[in-house]
């Protein structure tokens, strides 16, 4: 018999998760994605143990954690360099049973890249509509250009402004602006010496984080209306939000050229979808649940998501198992994320002050205090092999 065919929607990291994954299930898989090649951004990821313990189903975890920078303290700080509170990664590790792994993005790709079969990615392929068949009956169409394929299972992995999001779920109210923007880049500059830390001031965050091979991975965000852009650049624009703040900010600022800044607005849905599939179509990762970045899930939840799928997705295109694993993990992760989120984004000077006291009684109770925000979601395990659902 023919190998079931599954066609992912693009490829980022839960598209290819998902590839990786049906490819070991015994599918024949291919990735569909619209850019001209796979050049991952200039940015970071946090795998955090529940989606290093999704990799390991792959046989990935162990590559994955050996990409690890740092595995001391890191914590929370003041614009002017106090700490607030620490913790640290063997508290982590005991906690989730795991350390949080902080790598670049495109190590991370390359793993999974590595893992298929030469040709299952199709790169400069813009899919401009879809069909979701129905389950037991007709495939799953994808029309590219000139072109139609059919499907047993269509993964739609096609990002946060997914257009199979919008086909599948017209009437959903789509997107809503978190209330603030985000910036990310890469510097070269040695790790060593550089603590992971937050920041948090007024309206404003800033993160640093060591990665390997003698760079570090740094992000902010601010409160602003949506759709702006620097006068100038980007990096202009972080040294007048964050010039005057403690070391090492200035001095990342200094090490990054102008034009290798990212920005982007910051967006989540504005309800949760009704269902994470219709038809033969499954939606995972941003395309299913964009979340703000606080809890370091957006790509932990999109790896959950495409271990999960191929763990239950059959030829005959039933996915309502799906929907009923994942809905309600990846709502309460959003929901868990925005909450802190909107924390980062108060600005008055006696509200910051109470959550900088807030925080810093946190500390009192130990380096495990800060890590209880993930709780229920860091200690997460895929199914088991011998699990009927």
């Amino acid at each position: 018999m023919s190998l079931p065919r599954a066609i992912v929607v693009g490829a980022g990291i839960g598209g290819l998760t998902a590839a990786v994954a049906l490819h070991r299930r015994g599918w024949r898989v291919t990735v569909l994605e619209r850019a001209p090649a796979l050049e991952p951004v200039g940015a970071g990821i946090a795998v955090a143990p529940n989606a290093q313990r999704a990799l390991d189903v792959l046989e990935l975890g162990d590559a994955v954690r050996a990409l690890a920078a740092f595995s001391g303290t890191g914590g929370l700080r003041t614009p002017r360099g106090r700490w607030v509170s620490r913790t640290t990664g063997e508290a982590a590790a005991a906690r989730f049973d795991g350390p949080v792994v902080l790598a670049h993005r495109a190590e991370l790709v390359h793993l999974l890249v590595d893992a298929l079969p030469e040709g299952t990615i199709r790169t400069g392929t813009t899919v401009t509509g879809v069909a979701p068949g129905a389950p037991g009956g007709a495939p799953a169409e994808v029309t590219a250009g000139r072109e139609t394929a059919e499907a047993e299972l269509l993964v739609a992995a096609d990002g946060i402004h997914s257009r199979t999001r919008a086909t599948l779920f017209p009437d959903h109210p789509g997107l809503a602006y978190a209330g603030f923007t985000a910036w990310r880049f890469v510097a070269d500059a040695p790790p060593e010496g550089y603590v992971p830390h937050e920041t948090w001031g007024r309206g404003r965050l800033w993160g640093t984080t060591p990665l390997t091979e003698g760079r570090v991975y740094c992000y902010a965000t601010a409160v602003t209306p949506p759709g702006e852009h620097a006068p100038d650049d980007e990096r202009a624009e972080l040294r007048r939000l964050f010039g005057d703040w403690h070391q090492p900010v200035p001095r990342l600022l200094d090490a990054v050229a102008p034009g290798a800044v990212l920005r982007g607005d910051v967006h989540t849905l504005a309800a949760p979808l009704p269902a994470l599939h219709r038809g033969r179509v499954a939606l995972l990762g941003d395309a299913a649940h964009p979340m703000t970045p606080n809890l370091g899930q957006g790509g932990c939840q999109a790896i959950e998501d495409a271990v999960v799928l191929a763990r239950l997705a059959t030829a005959d295109g039933e996915l309502a198992a799906y929907t009923e694993r994942r809905l309600a993990r990846t709502t309460m992760v959003a929901h868990r994320s925005g909450r802190i989120a909107r924390l980062t984004t108060w600005s008055s000077g006696p509200a910051v002050a109470a959550r900088t006291l807030l925080f810093g009684a946190g500390r009192l109770l130990g380096p495990t205090a800060a890590l209880r925000t993930l709780d229920g979601i860091a200690d997460w395990r895929p199914p088991r092999a011998d699990d009927p659902n």
